[in-house]
């Protein structure tokens, strides 16, 4: 029995190994006379290979049923997410696929699996049936589970009006102008009537973008009592005629707040030849009599915002020097002009006469402040001297600042003129006592020189400093407790800052690579406009006496005039219970 199993297997080697070299492996063997052992092997043959064949389309119909009925029922919300493995199975083609076949073991079927792993012919019979299996499977078609998404749910908070990853630009446009506010008043009082969204009232575009629109972040559930909606069903009035509800007569009723408008454009161009491109200097200054002084090489020029006449006050051309920074006294009546040669002159405006000359620098001043009759300037020596201007210039009393180790190039006092605050091109930005001669506090967190500077006006020891290129930062000091507040990179070098004189607002010049002219709103230091215009750095900064004009410098020799601020005064009276007129006695 043993030989005769031993036979039957050689014999299938030997017809196996002919079907594989010749490709007319079905034709040779129907013409072999077979033993009828070897009859009784080809039909235990055919009978696992349909066996396996059934098996086979019966788990591949078992596993198409189970895809199908997950695509038509797809699990609740209470099932667990898919694992990563399954995503990638569903992304794969099912007839791709491979399934193992647990009954066809080695054991039984030793031929059998030997064929499987071995190349198949072209024309045996288990190529047939495999390949008529794959092109009646290929013909399904691959329906993707789109119920996980849940788009439904995530379709409510795509924005009105605009596509994912793209905004037109009438989108943009909508959010100012009259014709964005009505739209958008619109679309909340829709919202009121068919959704019931209780909007109230519209502020303004910043608000209404986040009342009309649904926010980014969102529940997608939300659980609220049916109280609510009754009280507003049963607080409509019986005998109103209103086609709306009082939510939206709320809304239609609510009074609309004062949009306010920065022209883009400077309402006057000045011609300005031989105006520096110089970092360090400051050559243009408006006095509180309106008249504007401006440093052109080795002269100064005065331009009456009033009558726009201009008038030559000097000319240094005799001296071999130039101007390199000028300052009006707080009463208008006096100019400082400091010179490359070191010395300051005093002129008297009124008379064009020089009253005074102020020596001691040893190297040229390129800033200047006031203080009364008392005239600081700094300059490249890295001194600062503080002189009272009706003392004649042989007396010894200045008072000589020492602390910064290279240029200085900012100047300012505070408003209540008892600090004196100080940039340099050492990156350091020192706040002085008029009363001492060491420097009461250090900032040393700007990366770059420290030419900006401005006190505010309305909070009492807040001082606003900004870097230059390598820093490109404003930065805000508690000078009354020594701590910084905030700080805000403009991505471009700080030339000026500038307070303005009737509501907490900035304004900020910039160098390379934009040459703008930033408004900020402080303290939540946002943009209210940017301004631009000059072809290069805005190197030089003024305001005018009434506070709502300011005029502008730069090395494309123009002076630009720009409507900024407003004379109405942002800050609301506060209320206090202790005054006597708050309530009705």
């Amino acid at each position: 029995m043993d030989s005769d199993c031993e036979m039957n297997r050689q014999f299938a080697k030997r017809l196996r190994r002919q079907q594989m070299c010749s490709p007319k492996s079905i034709v040779l063997r129907e013409t072999v006379n077979t033993t009828p052992v070897q009859n009784r092997l080809d039909e235990d043959m055919s009978c696992d290979v349909e066996q396996h064949k059934s098996m086979q389309e019966s788990l591949e119909l078992s596993t198409r049923k189970s895809h199908v009925q997950r695509w038509l029922f797809p699990p609740s919300d209470d099932t667990p997410p898919p694992s990563q493995e399954e995503k990638q199975l569903e992304d794969t083609d099912v007839e791709n696929q491979t399934f193992p076949s647990p009954c066809i073991t080695p054991q039984k079927l030793p031929i059998l699996e030997e064929r499987l792993c071995t190349p198949i012919p072209i024309s045996s019979p288990l190529f047939k049936m495999n390949g008529a299996n794959s092109v009646n499977l290929s013909a399904d078609r691959y329906i993707p589970a789109r119920s996980p998404s849940n788009w439904h749910t995530r379709f409510s908070m795509i924005p009105d009006g605009r596509t994912l990853g793209s905004s037109s630009k009438k989108s943009r446009e909508a959010t100012g102008g009259e014709g964005g506010r009505d739209s958008l008043a619109y679309s909340c009082l829709l919202r009121n009537e068919l959704l019931g969204a209780n909007i109230g009232a519209v502020k303004g575009p910043c608000d209404e973008r986040r009342a009309v629109h649904s926010p980014e972040r969102k529940n997608f559930f939300h659980y609220s009592s049916p109280i609510e909606n009754e009280q507003n069903i049963e607080s409509m009035a019986p005998y109103s005629l209103s086609p709306v509800g009082p939510k939206s007569q709320k809304l239609l009723r609510s009074p609309r707040k004062a949009t306010r408008k920065i022209s883009r454009i400077p309402f006057k161009v000045l011609d300005a030849p031989e105006l520096q491109d110089d970092f360090y200097l400051n050559l243009v200054d408006w006095s509180s009599q309106n008249v504007l002084s401006v440093g052109l090489g080795s002269c100064v020029y005065l331009w009456s915002a009033c009558t726009s006449q201009v008038t030559r006050l000097c000319d240094l051309t005799s001296d071999n020097n130039s101007v390199t920074s000028v300052a009006w006294s707080e009463r208008g009546n006096y100019l400082a002009v400091g010179t490359h040669n070191g010395y300051v002159q005093v002129w008297d405006v009124s008379l064009s006469k020089q009253i005074n000359v102020l020596n001691g620098h040893s190297a040229r001043v390129g800033a200047l402040a006031w203080n009364g009759d008392m005239l600081s300037s700094g300059s490249r020596d890295r001194m600062i001297l503080q002189r009272d201007v009706r003392v004649p210039a042989q007396s010894s009393g200045d008072r000589r600042l020492v602390g910064h180790r290279q240029e200085i190039c900012g100047l300012k006092w505070s408003p209540d003129n008892q600090y004196l605050a100080s940039g340099g091109n050492d990156n350091r930005l020192y706040v002085w006592n008029m009363h001492t001669l060491t420097p009461m506090q250090t900032y040393t967190e700007h990366l770059a020189a420290v030419k900006a500077i401005a006190w505010s006006p309305h909070h009492h020891g807040l001082l606003a400093s900004g870097g230059g290129t390598a820093d490109r930062c404003i930065r805000f000091w508690n000078t009354l407790t020594g701590q910084p507040m905030q700080c805000i990179d403009t991505g471009s070098q700080v030339c000026n800052l500038a307070w303005s004189k009737h509501s907490s607002e900035l304004v900020s010049t910039h160098g390379y690579s934009q040459n703008q002219i930033l408004v900020w709103k402080y303290p939540a230091l946002t943009q209210v406009a940017k301004l631009t215009g000059h072809s290069y750095r805005v190197l030089y900064l003024a305001v005018s006496p009434d506070g709502e004009a300011i005029v502008t410098g730069a090395g494309d020799e123009t002076l630009r005039f720009w409507n900024v601020f407003s004379k109405v005064r942002s800050q609301k009276e506060s209320k206090s219970m202790l005054n006597l007129f708050t309530n009705i006695r």
